[in-house]
């Protein structure tokens, strides 16, 4: 093996230069982690600058039969960019060009690397935006954001990553190019290859451009924030805004642990009677946006409503999505073991769910905080567990997975599966379903290199 592996590190010098490429044990273990805390050594670290380095690379890999897993920026919290074993690293933080923008035809082109903010400032200078926003839109990429179809608050109107992509190159696990979509809204030929990459965390094909589909800014947005009594009057209130005809734009959720954290650290006004917190984001034309956030917030209106508010100013609008994107770190400092999941509910389903999670919270004696995108059922579940807890957490979680589970729900919406939730993932897919993900892998990866150990259970 150590010979097989020098012969392959040494072949690996002819196609990156000493600038694109780590072989220094130290040099690669910053390289090894993602935000699920999970570190594990890489092989090397490669920084391919375009598509044809990342062919030569996959097939180079195939020839001595070393894994990849590919990386942006590392911000995913499920372990899908933690190397597997015997695996390099491939980053493409490198290749972050924004290659064409076509405001006549609604569309961006781009390479992986580009962060999300980049390509949401670049849009805006045309009018547009990209919809997927997630919190870490700052540094991460939009290569992360498809392998994951992470979404963040928007989808709820806007839909995810995978409603708003148009095509994509890229490279399989033979090393073979794949073009997939069009450059068009509407193309029915053949199968739907762009989605079914779109979310695959890195296990089908390695992402080296894509054509983004763009959506006009809204000239005109309020932001209402809500406090209720308790977590039922706030979820009751989700449904019913979601049942009326006009959708927001976000719909954001917080229960009194989240609130409490929000007032310290935001320096938010809020009552302190607060056992729940909607953020409200409602979109469209400067004519009919009075009449459209006046129709949400009497749908948000429950009984239990303590004070609703419709920001007024700049400033509070920036606390209040400051505060949120705040509050993941904020549960890490209080519980740096703390467990982070994404589960998806229906959205008549989320007071049911609720109530299950503080039933499972009373019973562990585990702190659960749940907060997220309430518009669509997508609520984050932090199981707030201290050391000496980690194995009681693992009991709780396979209940909350269970639970969610007999809500008609989903393990996760947005964070995908990688290593943290893949021994549970036969709790959602019956086996006809997993058989075939199986061979669509070997079809696009037949020597199982592009993260081998990711999504599946390991048989």
């Amino acid at each position: 093996m150590a010979q097989a592996n020098h012969d392959f590190l040494q072949q690996l010098q002819h196609v990156f230069n000493k600038e694109s490429l780590l072989l220094d044990p130290a040099d690669c273990w910053a390289y090894g982690y993602d935000n699920s805390r999970r570190q594990s050594q890489a092989l090397a670290v490669v920084f391919p600058s375009n598509h044809q380095q990342i062919v030569d690379t996959v097939k180079l890999c195939n020839r001595h039969h070393i894994a990849i897993t590919a990386r942006g920026s590392g911000t995913g919290t499920t372990g899908a960019s933690v190397p597997s074993e015997n695996a390099i690293v491939m980053s493409t933080e490198r290749m972050d060009r924004i290659i064409r923008i076509d405001p006549k035809n609604r569309l961006m082109v781009v390479e992986p690397g580009v962060t999300n903010q980049a390509i949401q400032e670049a849009a805006a200078e045309h009018g547009f935006f990209w919809p997927p926003d997630p919190t870490s839109a700052a540094i991460c990429t939009v290569g992360g954001n498809l392998a994951y179809n992470s979404a963040g608050p928007r989808a709820v109107k806007y839909g995810t990553p995978r409603e708003n992509t148009l095509g994509l190159t890229c490279v399989t696990g033979a090393g073979d190019t794949l073009k997939t979509g069009a450059y068009t809204t509407k193309s029915v030929v053949g199968y739907d290859l762009t989605r079914l990459i779109i979310g695959s965390e890195g296990t089908l094909a390695i992402i080296s451009q894509a054509t983004l589909k763009l959506t006009p800014l809204a000239e005109s947005k309020r932001t209402i924030q809500a406090t209720y009594d308790s977590l039922e009057s706030a979820t009751l209130a989700v449904t019913q805004i979601m049942a009326q005809a006009i959708t927001p734009c976000a719909l954001e959720f917080m229960d009194g642990t989240a609130i409490s954290l929000v007032k310290e650290d935001a320096h938010l006004e809020l009552p302190d009677n607060a056992q729940a917190l909607l953020m409200i984001e409602v979109d469209g034309d400067p004519f009919s946006i009075e009449e459209m956030t006046k129709k949400v917030a009497q749908s948000a209106s429950t009984d239990g409503l303590i004070e609703l508010k419709i920001a007024q100013t700049k400033q509070h609008v920036q606390q209040l999505w400051q505060a949120r994107k705040a509050l993941s770190p904020s549960l890490r400092k209080m519980a740096p073991k703390k467990i982070n999941e994404d589960v998806v509910v229906p959205v008549s389903e989320i007071p049911s769910l609720i109530r299950g999670l503080e039933a499972l919270s009373q019973q562990y004696q585990i702190p659960i905080v749940n907060f997220g995108h309430a518009g669509n059922g997508n609520i984050h579940v932090n199981l707030l567990a201290q050391e000496n807890q980690l194995a009681l957490a693992k009991q709780c979680l396979a209940e909350v997975f269970a639970l969610v589970m007999s809500l008609n729900g989903s393990l996760s919406g947005e964070h995908g599966i990688g290593l943290e939730k893949r021994d549970f993932i036969n709790l959602e897919l019956e086996p006809t379903a997993l058989n075939l993900m199986k061979k669509i892998k070997s079809q696009f990866d037949p020597a199982h290199l592009l993260n081998p150990d990711k999504v599946f259970p390991v048989d």
